[in-house]
């Protein structure tokens, strides 16, 4: 009887621990990990497929002809980029360019998704892990202009105690990267209105714990001179109300060959939130090269950075 008692208090024991494991709190967690990702057109493979017939017939199609035949995604595709996902290990990803949640938990499998509803397939929305205390947000419609079909989406972390978190994910007109808003041009003019929207939001949260992040087709540098970033901090950006996540952290591309020479995915911080930002917690997950190769990934890659969990103490469970 003692010989069998043994292995069964073994078994009893490890249960325990295994117990323990799965049911220590996610405070434990030394860091909260907040990403942003373009993940290029993820559209369902249903939907590209649809898309690909219409182009042979020369129907109009829901994705841009060239989109559908060099970025049909199938299932091995989707696996990579789930597994770049978990490689992330962030806490809250704000994601640009997905169809819907379904296509969007095939990637962030196990999160809570949020989303902005609208016409097209060029949604922003929020993967929240689960255990993270949050409520979504509406859409903000106020950005999506000119038929870009591409609201914002607001996101509340720790909501209802001392630790709570706005957040807003969007997706930014293409086409201005560089020039003056006032050039003239109309990606221009709608991204000037954007802007404008911008600056709205963050003036009302200026002394509140905020975060701005997503796609906004628009390079960090020289942001004092930058007619962009001045609508959004102010004439002084020594004194703006955010920061960048990235401040300091030179620029380093994807993966060999791709095309961008500079960020244009940002995090902006306020400046409420200072005390709680890891030091060094800034992050880009690049691609492996043979994978860039094999699998059809996006021309961005995620960036995340972290704050600190203590400082945000019984905000997760």
């Amino acid at each position: 009887m003692r010989r069998k008692a043994v292995p069964i208090l073994l078994l009893i024991l490890l249960l325990l621990s295994l117990a323990a494991a799965t049911m220590q709190p996610d405070a434990a967690r030394p860091a909260i990990a907040i990403a942003t990702w373009n993940l290029e057109w993820l559209v369902s493979p249903a939907t590209a497929h649809g898309a690909r017939l219409a182009c042979r017939r020369g129907h109009r199609a829901i994705l841009p002809c060239d989109v559908a035949r060099e970025l049909s995604r199938d299932s091995a595709d989707l696996a990579r980029l789930a597994w770049y996902a978990r490689r992330l290990d962030a806490d809250v990803i704000a994601f640009q360019e997905v169809e819907d949640a379904g296509i969007a938990a095939r990637v962030f499998e196990g999160y809570r998704i949020c989303i902005a509803p609208g016409r097209g397939v060029q949604h922003v929305g929020f993967a929240i892990r689960s255990g993270v205390a949050h409520r979504c947000g509406s859409p903000v419609e106020s950005i999506s202009l000119a038929g870009t079909q591409r609201n914002g989406i607001s996101l509340r972390l720790f909501p209802g105690t001392a630790q709570t978190v706005e957040l807003l994910a969007v997706h930014l007109k293409s086409g201005c990267a560089d020039r003056a808003l006032d050039s003239g041009s109309s990606a221009c003019s709608v991204l000037a209105a954007q802007a404008a929207q911008l600056a709205a939001w963050i003036a009302a949260r200026a002394n509140s714990r905020f975060i701005l992040l997503g796609d906004f087709n628009r390079g960090d540098a020289n942001v004092g001179g930058d007619d962009f970033w001045r609508l959004l901090s102010g004439d002084d950006a020594a004194a703006a109300p955010f920061v960048f996540a990235n401040a300091g952290v030179p620029f380093r591309n994807c993966h060999i060959g791709a095309g961008f020479t500079r960020s244009i995915d940002h995090i902006l911080v306020s400046r409420q939130l200072l005390p709680a930002m890891v030091p060094g917690g800034f992050r880009r997950i690049g691609f492996r090269e043979a994978d860039a190769l094999r699998y059809r990934l996006p021309d961005h890659c995620p960036v995340r950075f972290l704050l600190n969990a203590k400082k945000n103490a019984g905000a997760i469970r």
